[in-house]
């Protein structure tokens, strides 16, 4: 305690079970707002359960029965808790058979992906169970690495040695096959015209010599 007040601290008991007991000295407003903050960052990943109601009734057919059950398959698969109800009206309630058959045809086709939190039972006019799910939401697959977007590899084409495509094609501009590239230090030469070449004729003078 002395060492507390010279600290100008607080004596808090951690551990009163101990033997001897655990105190340590520390500041007590400091160590509850700690405590506190840690409770709400975790209360920020948890996710609130919900419940979600499902109900049928004892004339409910098996195509509804199984609309039902894709409801209930869907609630389940996001993590949420579902309650199964058959609600009952008028003279049905003396025909309480007829609603537990029905449950129970919409809980065999769930038994794969929820197990019974709570058994079924009467709550007034209703007969209900309440599921919980047991398979975890499937998580996406990764992207496999090095795969990009712009498709394959191999469907760019690459070039080769000598700076044009390794699939044959010549590059643009190549000169043709037939036409011979010139030599080293000599001019080029121009292409032969397929015309042939009109001479002019020597012009006429209009005087004559005079004998």
């Amino acid at each position: 305690m002395n060492r507390a007040r010279e600290a100008g601290l607080d004596l808090v008991e951690v551990d009163s079970n101990g033997n001897p007991p655990v105190c340590r000295i520390l500041d007590y407003g400091k160590f509850k707002y700690e405590q506190a903050k840690k409770e709400r960052e975790g209360r920020k990943h948890q996710r609130a359960t919900m419940v979600h109601e499902v109900r049928m009734r004892p004339r409910t057919g098996q195509h509804d029965i199984e609309l039902k059950v894709r409801t209930a398959e869907r609630l389940l698969a996001e993590g949420d808790k579902v309650k199964l109800s058959v609600m009952f009206r008028g003279r049905e309630m003396s025909h309480p058979e007829v609603g537990h058959d029905v449950l129970q045809r919409a809980l065999q086709k769930l038994t794969d992906v929820a197990g019974v939190e709570k058994p079924p039972g009467m709550e007034g006019r209703f007969l209900s169970v309440i599921l919980t799910p047991t398979v975890k939401k499937p998580v996406a697959a990764a992207k496999a690495p090095g795969a990009s977007d712009g498709g394959a590899p191999g469907d760019q084409p690459e070039d080769g040695p000598d700076g044009g495509s390794s699939n044959g094609d010549q590059p643009e501009g190549a000169p043709d096959g037939d036409q011979a590239a010139p030599a080293a230090g000599e001019a080029p030469t121009e292409p032969a015209s397929t015309t042939d070449a009109v001479m002019p004729e020597p012009a006429t003078t209009g005087s004559t010599n005079e004998s």
